[in-house]
């Protein structure tokens, strides 16, 4: 058996259990752990071919480890060579760990039996329940989890905004104020939170019924953050809200136009309470793109009678699927139908839509007249100026010397996320700022699961590394589906025509770590 064991490293008691594990499981065992291994594409070709090898992934989940965008990115490859080649299995250990799973591990975890450990005391049993699990038998996962669930989400829950506070205030935090890690989206509600130019548009919009709002921009940027604003506006001016993140759809629906549109009538109705009733609406036969306006003008419009926001995130998931000017198409008709006097046509006045992409969409849609990106309200986010950066030290008590403040805005760029982070570990003691700046390119320093993760994503994408290198040198991309999946990616960015790394760590950092 072949076992590739993930974890998070350099904290405890993550890497003290996952050698213990490995020193044990190696006796029966072929077991893979990243230990002494130079990071460098060599390293990201070894982890890729690991895991493809790999019967089982042996996942260390833990309140270090869930936050990981390296863990996240190995269960992600193990959950695609999943479907394709029918392994590696993954068992999830909780390390000393029982909350929610956040997203997106929740999606690919959830339904997954697991077992737990909450101290060396427990290790004998958990190795022995391994070993049983890897002859065939399943996790333990007795203890429910607080709020997990068997079933795999198709969507997350919208909180009331009974207790929110109006999304224009924002009172700077004590020295005392909870501090918030950067990973993930973040609450509508976060004190944290940074507004830029989009959020007035989307105010604005949302004094009308009756709107369409993309908000455009690469990875990590803050789009999905956004929308958490944009819903909660609508949920107090008293609209429904039907909430879809597409890469919560499982790519085998993704790829099949049929299966699809059923799944996306069906997610719609769920999150609004309403009766699923795709399997009759479908039996009749008939188009896709008129099956799912039908049902939602007669199974979602009518029943509510009342405004409701569809908003929709990483709809770029779409991009590479057969039926995806269909699909557009059909979403640009339902704005359109706003505008029609005619009474059968009166429920779609109620619907406002929202759209969140990462990559550039009007290239790979076939008719523009037919698109939803180029109407409405179009926000196209940056990167933080360094007013914001400022306003963001403010908010996290002040911790950087102005110089050091500076440097940290010319080496990030602005990058929200690295911003957010560096701030997050000066200000909660985990870092000091000089230690942040001389260690930002490190493989253990400060941004190193961030970088790796990054690394590890473009291993096998020749084309990838080739036009990344191009961008560092040369400030160009030759290949123009590599300049846009790396400006998608929020690797690079586009600047007076110019391709160019999106901060100086990144090409300090990859143009070390890229083979030539």
């Amino acid at each position: 058996m072949r076992i590739f064991i993930s974890y998070k490293r350099g904290v405890s008691p993550d890497e003290p259990l996952a050698l213990e594990l490995h020193q044990q499981l190696s006796a029966n065992h072929s077991v893979f752990i990243d230990q002494a291994m130079t990071v460098g594409t060599p390293w990201a070709e070894r982890i890729d071919r690991e895991l493809r090898q790999a019967d089982v992934l042996l996942l260390l989940l833990s309140a270090a480890s869930v936050g990981s965008e390296m863990v996240a990115g190995e269960v992600e490859t193990a959950q695609r060579l999943q479907k394709h080649q029918g392994r590696p299995r993954i068992l999830p250990v909780r390390v000393a760990y029982r909350e929610m799973l956040p997203y997106p591990l929740s999606a690919y975890l959830n339904p997954i039996n697991w077992a737990l450990w909450d101290c060396p005391a427990d290790t004998p049993r958990l190795l022995a329940e391994l070993e049983r699990a890897m002859a065939g038998e399943e996790l333990g996962g007795a203890e429910e989890p607080i709020g997990a669930s068997t079933d795999t989400p198709k969507a997350i829950s919208i909180p009331a905004p009974a207790t929110t506070p109006p999304l224009q205030e924002f009172q700077p935090p004590s020295p005392q104020a909870p501090l918030e890690p950067a990973e993930g989206t973040m609450a509508a509600e976060s004190r944290f939170y940074i507004e830029r130019d989009g959020d007035a548009v989307v105010r604005r919009a949302l004094e009308r019924q009756g709107v369409t709002i993309t908000i455009k921009g690469p990875r990590q940027m803050g789009k999905s953050s956004l929308l958490m604003r944009v819903i909660q506006q609508a949920l107090e001016a008293g609209r429904e809200v039907a909430y879809l993140d597409f890469q919560q759809f499982d790519q085998q629906v993704l790829a099949d136009a049929d299966r699809f549109y059923p799944q996306f009538c069906q997610t719609v109705a769920d999150q609004l309470g309403l009766p699923d009733g795709t399997a009759a609406a479908w039996a009749g036969g008939g188009g896709n793109n008129q099956l799912a306006t039908r049902y939602v003008q007669n199974e979602v419009l009518k029943p509510l009678n009342r405004p409701l926001l569809l908003a929709m995130d990483e709809v770029d998931r779409l991009f590479e699927a057969e039926y995806r000017s269909d699909f557009f198409s059909m979403l640009r008709g339902w704005h359109n139908n706003r505008a029609s006097p005619l009474p059968p046509l009166k429920p779609w006045k109620q619907l406002d839509l929202a759209l969140v992409t990462a990559t550039e969409p009007y290239h790979l849609i076939a008719n523009l007249n037919q698109s939803p990106f180029n109407v409405g309200e179009v926000i196209q986010l940056d990167d933080f100026s360094p007013a914001q950066v400022a306003d963001l030290h403010q908010r996290h008590g002040a911790p950087l010397a102005p110089t050091a403040l500076d440097k940290l805005m010319e080496l990030l760029h602005g990058h929200p996320y690295l911003v957010r982070r560096a701030l997050y570990l000066v200000a909660s003691g985990q870092r000091t700022g000089e230690g942040v700046l001389q260690q930002a390119a490190n493989d253990d320093g400060p941004f190193g699961d961030h970088l790796r993760y990054h690394l590890f994503r473009i291993v096998d994408h020749q084309a990838l590394r080739a036009g990344f290198r191009q961008v560092i040198r040369n400030h160009r991309c030759d290949d123009e589906k590599a300049r846009r999946l790396l400006v998608a990616a929020g690797l690079a960015r586009l600047q007076d025509g110019a391709v160019r790394p999106r901060c100086p760590l990144y090409a300090a950092y990859f143009g070390n770590h890229l083979d030539g």
